[in-house]
C-alpha cells in the first residue's frame, strides 16, 4: 500500500493509531541508531532511508535519479514492514539476523530477502532493528552495494 505523503511526518499522520504507533517507534529506533550521512526520506511510497546523490551521484542502478536506498518501514495491508537491502545483500549479516530474532521474539520470523513482516505489532523487536540499522556505515553499505552490482 504505497501512500503519497510528501513526508515522513505525513505518512505517519495518515495511519490508523495503533499503526502510527509501531512505524514512529520503528522510525525513532532508526534515527537513533542510522550512521551519520543516511538520508531520510519518503521513498517508493514509505519511509525510506538512504545514501543521497550528494554522497554516491551514481543513485540505485534500477532507477539512477533515485537515491540509493537502504532501509524502509511501511504499513502494510495486513503488516508493517522493515525493508532492509543489507540482510539481503549480505550472508553474513542475514545469519546475524535470523540467529538474533530469536533472542528478541517467541514469534516466528516471516522474513522474505529484504523484507521482514510483523503481522502483530506487539511482537516487533524495536532494539534489534535499531542494531540492524547501525551494522554499517554509508561508505561500507556502497561497498557492499556496488560488489554485489559487479557479480
Amino acid at each position: 500500500m504505497q501512500s503519497n505523503a510528501q513526508t515522513p511526518d505525513q505518512y505517519i499522520e495518515e495511519l490508523p493509531e495503533d499503526r502510527k504507533i509501531a512505524i514512529s517507534n520503528l522510525r525513532k529506533v532508526i534515527l537513533e541508531n542510522l550512521p551519520e550521512g543516511f538520508q531520510e526520506t519518503m521513498s517508493y511510497g514509505m519511509i525510506g532511508y538512504v545514501v543521497p546523490h550528494s554522497l554516491y551521484p551514481s543513485g540505485y542502478h534500477c532507477t539512477p535519479n533515485l537515491p540509493l536506498p537502504f532501509l524502509s518501514i511501511a504499513s502494510q495491508k495486513n503488516f508493517i514492514a522493515v525493508y532492509n537491502m543489507l540482510v539481503y545483500s549480505d550472508p553474513t549479516i542475514n545469519e546475524w539476523f535470523v540467529n538474533e530474532y530469536t533472542k528478541y521474539s517467541k514469534a516466528k520470523l516471516d522474513m522474505g530477502k529484504s523484507c521482514i513482516r510483523f503481522k502483530k505489532l506487539d511482537q516487533i523487536p524495536f532494539d534489534l532493528i535499531g542494531e540492524l540499522a547501525s551494522k554499517v556505515t554509508v561508505d561500507e553499505w556502497i561497498n557492499i552495494y556496488e560488489a554485489q552490482l559487479k557479480r
